[in-house]
């Protein structure tokens, strides 16, 4: 009987889904920490993880292991090389949360353009008279550039194109393996799109350096407004805080960190034109429901050799095929 470790708490559905589910056993761990989970991996042949970290030495203590399955579509936190050379299949929920994503980072676009932050505070202490010092600010007719154009920068442009702004993506894996259809078009350089943007979206994944660096805030207008629903450490902070300092960046919204949390002495809590929230743009109650249930139904069909390769993230590097 295959035995599954929960790491971090389930929503209920998904809890339901592996109970009832024959031929398994399931330990639960709610916390959310490797320091958790790891005391019990020797023990599991699947593991269902959220947001912690899986090392090396971890999945050297797992023994039995043969699929973690990521509650998300993410997963930068688990060393895959790691399951590679133990032929382990790391698999993901697919598209489950692009759209709440993206509805997040429209509410951060509005929020920092309308100086939400500001614009309460002026009610609830005073003075009501900030009304007229006019910061708030129109989107339609103005430019926006979404930096990474996958599912989550497509929602982001649909649902944005209802303000009347004139949309550009930069997406150079897409430049060459082709566009999509719609009516946003490619910025072919990231520098010129940089200089042609008043509000910045980034959706792109992590790389090795930041994409938006001291350098890259340079090419960029005067008083613009970037949004980071991605990763933390795809903007780089020290730089963000530079360019708010100088009103280089007027305003942003932030749902990811370089380090999470952040500290409370972090510079980014004293700027009152920064809309901060705890990576929690794909984690909404829907959300959570469908990433439960995509996470465990991943490891009930795997053990029935019916998973969907394409969630199979490092299925050619273990040489992944279900079983006949």
């Amino acid at each position: 009987m295959p035995h599954v470790l929960v790491a971090g708490k389930l929503h209920p559905s998904g809890h339901a889904l592996l109970d009832a589910a024959p031929g398994l056993s399931v330990h639960y761990i709610d916390e959310i920490s490797e320091e958790s989970y790891a005391p019990h991996i020797h023990e599991a042949d699947a593991l269902l993880i959220r947001t912690q970290p899986m090392t090396a030495p971890t999945v050297a203590k797992a023994g039995r292991l043969r699929i973690v399955s990521r509650h998300g579509v993410g997963y930068d936190a688990v060393d895959v090389q790691a399951l590679n050379a133990r032929g382990i299949a790391l698999a993901v929920c697919g598209d489950v949360n692009s759209t709440s994503v993206a509805e997040h980072a429209c509410m951060m676009i509005l929020a920092a353009t309308k100086r939400a932050l500001r614009g309460d505070a002026s009610v609830r202490k005073g003075p009501w008279g900030w009304r007229n010092s006019l910061q708030s600010q129109d989107l339609r007719g103005r430019n926006l550039l979404i930096l990474g154009y996958g599912r989550i920068g497509r929602h982001t442009a649909e649902m944005m194109s209802g303000f009347g702004m004139t949309i550009r993506a930069f997406d150079p894996y897409l430049l060459t393996q082709g566009w999509p259809d719609g009516a946003v078009a490619p910025a072919p350089t990231l520098t010129g799109a940089l200089g042609w943007a008043d509000v910045i979206s980034v959706s792109a994944p992590k790389a090795e350096r930041p994409l938006i660096g001291a350098a890259e805030f340079a090419d960029m207008k005067d008083g613009v407004i970037i949004v980071n629903t991605a990763r933390g450490g795809v903007v780089d902070e020290a730089a963000l805080i530079a360019a708010l300092s100088t009103g280089k960046v007027a305003a942003a919204g932030l749902d990811v960190f370089e380090d999470e949390p952040p500290t409370a002495d972090n510079p980014l809590m004293a700027f009152d034109q920064v809309i901060l929230s705890p990576h929690i743009a794909g984690v909404t109650e829907g959300a959570a429901e469908r990433m439960a249930i995509g996470s465990a139904r991943n490891i009930i069909t795997f053990f029935h050799n019916e998973i969907d390769p394409a969630l199979v993230v490092n299925r050619n590097e273990i040489g992944y095929v279900a079983e006949a």
